[in-house]
């Protein structure tokens, strides 16, 4: 009689008001973003942490689990995922998350991707036949990102959607308010050369004026090797380019040596909220943390 009675109860309660929308994102970009949309109508979690390399997440069992009980998943795609996210999947049995299913958002197809590859050779490295899937580090791509996921959470979840898009239209002017900023900051370095460890930044340079194409590693995926690095000591001193960033995943110790025979300062980079130190806070404190790091580093640069 009163389990009748409590189904009776629970039938009469608005469903918002007991489940929430069970979100599951590769990395904490999107998780972030995703808790800003949904606000308390989400549960999130991240499969990457945020100092690991998107490319190669240590894919654990329990990832499976999380998997199966997701009623969303967030990913990068354009091929960010592709070497770990798959057989996860497969593993999970969720039809939900399948492509092509509201449950399942791919955040880059809704941004014009760069340095998408007119033919595909294995022998210039780790490239995507997608494109540049770095596309996160632009703030103009996460305000793109935070509209598709408003709306997936609005279609599968419509008794929350005016709260979703209420909180994207907060989200938003947040981000516009501080994209006039950061533009304001950055503005001093256009057209700066910087160098990369890995070609991870050529949204951020897009879209803050840099040139971030100068790089540790020989090729996308390949260790910098003693050639490549000499001919990168070499331009740094002809051009005067004195600034290196590095992301927590990679060498800082050979872009400590690069510095140090040429006087460059090292900055700490991340793509992920929580990468590197004051990015805790979410999507918009990371872009912030790099866009003002880089700058008091440039500001230092030696005419």
């Amino acid at each position: 009689m009163k389990i009748i009675q409590l189904l009776l109860l629970m039938a009469l309660l608005p469903f918002s008001s007991y489940a929430n929308l069970n979100v599951v994102a590769t990395t904490a970009e999107y998780g972030s973003i995703a808790r800003e949309i949904g606000g308390n109508h989400v549960t999130v979690s991240v499969l990457g942490k945020p100092t690991e390399d998107p490319h190669f997440v240590d894919a654990k069992p329990s990832f499976m689990l999380k998997l199966n009980r997701a009623d969303v998943l967030i990913e990068g795609g354009a091929e960010l995922e592709t070497g770990w996210l798959p057989p996860l999947l497969d593993g999970s049995r969720n039809r939900k998350l399948d492509v092509g299913q509201p449950g399942r958002i791919r955040c880059a197809e809704g941004v014009q991707l760069l340095e998408v590859p007119t033919t595909l050779d294995r022998s210039q490295g780790d490239i995507h036949a997608a494109g540049n899937p770095h596309f996160m580090t632009d703030p103009m791509n996460g305000r793109i990102a935070a509209r598709e996921i408003c709306d997936a959470f609005c279609l599968i979840d419509a008794s929350s959607a005016d709260t979703y898009r209420a909180n994207l239209a907060k989200f938003t002017q947040r981000l516009d308010g501080k994209l006039v900023e950061w533009q304001k900051r950055m503005e001093p370095f256009r057209g700066k050369r910087i160098v990369t460890y890995h070609n991870s930044w050529v949204y951020f340079g897009e879209r803050f004026g840099l040139k971030p194409d100068l790089f540790l590693e020989p090729k996308p995926g390949i260790p910098p090797t003693p050639a490549n690095l000499a001919h990168v000591k070499a331009v740094m001193k002809a051009e005067h380019i004195g600034v290196i960033i590095v992301d927590p995943y990679l060498s800082r110790k050979t872009a400590e040596t690069v510095a140090q025979d040429t006087g460059a300062t090292v900055v700490d980079v991340a793509q992920f909220p929580g990468g590197i130190k004051g990015t805790e806070g979410g999507y918009i404190e990371l872009i912030d943390t790099l866009v003002n790091s880089i700058a008091r580093a440039l500001e230092q640069q030696k005419p």
